[in-house]
């Protein structure tokens, strides 16, 4: 098995960090990396701010889900969906006149353009993923950087058909840090062949086995089973609910 397959399936998410910080050298080794990401029609619809201001990083451990681990990052980096570029660049070009001139129907960026931009700025927050354990460096994705969109939008100054992908909290492995990783579902239950299948009531049983094992009955959420339990800590928890309706703000930009 080569260096690539290793790191994969040796990756893990870091919330401790080493007190050695990530170089200058290394930070850009990441970003670099990062943007040579596959990108839809190499438009490279996304932008990604560093973060090292310890004041902004105390403000997202609040605003993400209150984790107070996220202000002891070493550095943290925020994936944008980003379209505003391509339209500032559309308007410098005279491309309404343009459609006009030519019959073309113009657009603005739309629902598609909005899935499309998610995607490029994920596959480039993964990229950066690898490329910094490559280096000793670990990193922890934060999906919350999606709650919040009007506190966000305010913070980094994000204008119209921009908004947060994704954020990844980065920082050196301490020494001697033992690599605990997590077990994922049979690979029968995720990968199919040629079309989606929908798995049975036995195999739903049969997925979920080893995590149904390891509940406690006596935790907190006084659920009964692994899926009272997942909902009550995650679908259904508060954050969700923000998630939710900090996303139906972010898709306002597109109606």
């Amino acid at each position: 098995m080569n260096d690539t397959i290793n790191i994969i399936n040796n990756r893990m998410s870091l919330r401790k960090y080493s007190k050695n910080s990530i170089t200058d050298e290394e930070l850009n080794i990441i970003l670099n990396s990062a943007m040579r990401a596959p990108t839809a029609g190499n438009m490279m619809l996304y932008s990604i701010l560093v973060i090292k201001d310890k004041e902004t990083m105390k403000k997202l451990s609040k605003t993400c889900d209150n984790q107070p681990f996220i202000e002891n990052s070493d550095v943290i980096l925020i994936f944008l969906g980003d379209l505003s570029r391509w339209q500032d660049y559309y308007n410098l070009c005279n491309v309404k006149e343009f459609c006009k001139d030519t019959g073309r129907k113009f657009r603005k960026p739309d629902e598609g353009d909005l899935f499309l931009s998610m995607q490029d700025a994920i596959i480039a927050a993964q990229t950066a993923v690898i490329s910094a354990e490559s280096i000793g460096i670990g990193s922890c994705y934060i999906g919350d950087i999606i709650e919040h969109y009007e506190i966000h939008k305010e913070m980094f100054n994000l204008k119209e058909y921009v908004y947060p992908a994704c954020m990844l909290c980065m920082g050196r492995y301490e020494e001697g840090r033992d690599r605990r990783i997590t077990k994922r579902f049979k690979k029968e239950y995720i990968v199919f062949n040629e079309k989606y299948r929908e798995l049975s009531k036995d195999e739903l049983k049969d997925m979920f086995k080893e995590k149904e094992e390891k509940l406690s009955l006596k935790n907190v959420y006084g659920a009964k089973n692994f899926g009272q339990f997942n909902y009550a800590r995650k679908t259904g928890s508060e954050f969700s609910f923000e998630m939710g309706r900090s996303a139906r703000e972010i898709l306002k930009n597109f109606k």
